[in-house]
């Protein structure tokens, strides 16, 4: 009976260890990959309609990291002079490359009616200053047991040249 409680002790220590291995393993793939590094590059207005217009939204991503970090999905919010302009998810299906920068475009479908009063404000702004903005999401990454990456940044942009 001694014998077997003694198995049943080490099997249960061997599972205790394998699931704290694991875990440490998570923490590690975790804190492995370095924040990269996104700023807005671009705005502009593809399309305007009565119910709806779309906007194209380009980004610069530098990676720090020592391997490439390829992006299957982001998550993203975009403040433009401090009021909320889009926010949404993205697919990705890009690859920055190890210690390298990319650029990549995504388009937003804007509602008219709640944006169209803080759009004309920006735009009219923006040809005296730059408009400064906030940038946040994160990438979801093609990575095995790697969870997501946030991003954020600040920065300005000149909307019109």
């Amino acid at each position: 009976m001694q014998y077997r409680d003694y198995r049943e002790c080490g099997l249960q220590r061997g599972l205790l260890l394998a699931a704290c291995l694991g875990l440490s393993a998570c923490a590690t793939l975790e804190s492995a990959v370095e924040t990269p590094f996104v700023s807005l590059n671009q705005v502009e207005v593809e399309r305007l309609a009565v119910e709806s217009q779309t906007v194209r939204l380009g980004f610069d991503v530098s990676n720090p990291n020592p391997f490439p970090l390829p992006v299957r999905g982001l998550r993203y919010g975009v403040k433009l002079d401090g009021h909320r302009f889009a926010s949404g998810d993205a697919g990705g299906g890009f690859t920055v490359a190890a210690q390298s920068d990319t650029a990549f475009t995504i388009s937003v479908e804007l509602d008219l009616l709640s944006t169209a009063p803080k759009l004309i404000h920006v735009l009219r702004e923006s040809a005296y200053r730059e408009i400064p903005y906030e940038v946040h999401g994160e990438f979801d990454l093609d990575l095995p047991l790697t969870p997501p990456v946030p991003f954020a940044n600040t920065g300005t942009i000149r909307l019109l040249d």
